[in-house]
């Protein structure tokens, strides 16, 4: 199980993050009059900073901690707030709420928690924060003719892609700590998934630019 979770971790994921970071930054040139070039921007950003904690494992762990509680995790959940709230289900008033809710539980978190648990809170309530959206987009596009042209539409493959890796993982996100101490079996298990719906996210992202149309 161990070498599985290795060649994964440390070769799948990265070479599928490798590949649709690249596909994004080609689609760019054409997304420019759309808003849609953000999302590859995204996508450079997030396999970015994912390829230099890789390229640099001697960093000391705290530091990468604290990038990602402060900076990487935020901006992550932030645009995707803004992509399925703001732009996608075209509520602003939700989008400034459930930033501002995400943003005051980090403060609240930070200044009351060690870091381990502010990192565990700001995963679970933005994740959290994550799936009323997918709740929303979904419906939308259960209840429009979205759903009978799927296959050009770049927020199904968005939507599907985060659901499986957010919604998925979610309980493990929460249990890691008591599964890892009192279930590893079970934690092995997970983790393996966590790993597979991550690589499946970044391919369904790579799939909504290759199949995706803008309107």
């Amino acid at each position: 199980m161990h070498d599985i979770q290795t060649f994964i971790r440390n070769i799948l994921l990265p070479s599928i993050q490798l590949i649709t970071m690249i596909i994004g930054i080609y689609y760019i040139s054409r997304l420019k009059k759309s808003y849609w070039k953000w999302f590859s921007f995204y996508l450079i950003l997030i396999c970015g900073q994912e390829f230099f904690w890789l390229l640099n494992p001697k960093i000391d762990r705290f530091y990468r901690e604290t990038y990602y509680i402060y900076l990487g995790i935020p901006i992550q959940y932030i645009f995707l707030y803004w992509l399925y709230a703001f732009k996608s289900l075209n509520k602003r008033i939700l989008f400034i709420t459930l930033t501002a809710l995400f943003t005051c539980s980090l403060t609240i978190a930070a200044y009351f928690m060690n870091i381990h648990e502010v990192y565990s809170v700001t995963t679970n309530v933005g994740t959290l924060l994550l799936i009323i959206l997918f709740i929303l987009e979904s419906v939308k596009q259960i209840k429009t003719d979205e759903i009978l042209k799927f296959k050009e539409n770049k927020m199904f493959y968005i939507n599907l892609g985060l659901i499986l890796f957010y919604l998925g993982t979610y309980p493990y996100q929460i249990f890691i700590r008591e599964l890892y101490e009192n279930h590893f079996a079970i934690w092995n298990v997970y983790y393996v998934y966590f790993l597979l719906s991550n690589c499946i996210m970044y391919l369904l992202f790579a799939a909504s630019f290759l199949w995706g149309k803008t309107r």
